[in-house]
């Protein structure tokens, strides 16, 4: 019995993510990317070969690039491999964009990347805009973890009785 596909049915396949990013980071705003890539860069994150820990977004006139992002050259690509930490272009709409530059211009906000993945067979970004934190936010966050845990442990072990 075939039945029509969902949203929950695509094929969502993670292949890097960024967990400092949220750490980091107060999450604003996120957007979902495309990236130009070359085929031997494709074919290494087909096999998981590559971390955004490192990586950002910047502007260049009028357009969104990612620096930093580090994927593992090919194995089987020969002369024709790419530079693994060269600039990629990220494929956004024009006003997406000016969103952006208003954002990081004018606020002092930066751009992240949070996840690379593939989405029906197309290379995505989930790209962020975040605010730094304070150390003293970070301290918070972690005490707030802590106190979830807990409670939803006792929660758990409460229901088991």
């Amino acid at each position: 019995m075939n039945r029509p596909a969902t949203p929950a049915d695509e094929s969502r396949h993670s292949v890097a993510r960024n967990p400092r990013a949220t750490h980091d980071y107060h999450i604003l705003e996120t957007w979902e990317t495309g990236i130009v890539l070359t085929g031997t860069e494709v074919k290494s994150l087909r096999g998981g070969k590559a971390s955004i820990k490192e990586a950002y977004a910047r502007l260049h006139n009028g357009e969104v690039f990612l620096e930093g992002m580090n994927i593992t050259p090919y194995a089987q690509g020969n002369r024709y491999n790419h530079d693994p930490v060269r600039s990629r272009k990220l494929l956004l709409h024009r006003r997406e964009i000016e969103r952006m530059i208003g954002a990081v211009e004018q606020r002092g906000l930066t751009l992240v990347p949070l996840e690379l993945y593939f989405l029906r067979g197309r290379a995505k970004i989930a790209l962020a805009l975040g605010k730094g934190k304070k150390e003293h936010d970070k301290r918070e966050d972690i005490k707030r973890r802590i106190v979830e845990r807990e409670t939803a442990r006792a929660v758990s072990l409460r229901g088991r009785r």
